[in-house]
């Protein structure tokens, strides 16, 4: 599934898509390791699914944590300790 489709899905869509695609891996997986060598090459893409899934799930998580919570620029910059240590090493 490409991205962008991904990307248009609800977050209830979004996880019955990683259910399915996590139920049809294991099902190759366990297929392939009892010699059935079938649908191998399904199996990099349902890991590829399942990932774009995973990170269209963590972008809106971050993208929620920071409409809630907005982070305060600070108005003066940090001061300088370098001068506090030269004067320390003259002494």
């Amino acid at each position: 599934m490409e991205f962008e489709k991904i990307s248009n899905l609800s977050d209830d869509e979004l996880k019955s898509e990683q259910v399915k695609a996590a139920e049809q891996l294991f099902r190759i997986s366990f297929q392939k390791s009892l010699g059935n060598n079938e649908g191998i090459k399904k199996l990099r893409t349902l890991k590829l699914d399942i990932a774009r899934i995973k990170t269209v799930e963590r972008q809106r998580t971050l993208a929620a944590e920071k409409a809630a919570n907005p982070v305060v620029a600070n108005v003066a910059p940090a001061k300088s300790t370098r001068t506090a240590r030269k004067k320390a090493k003259k002494d």
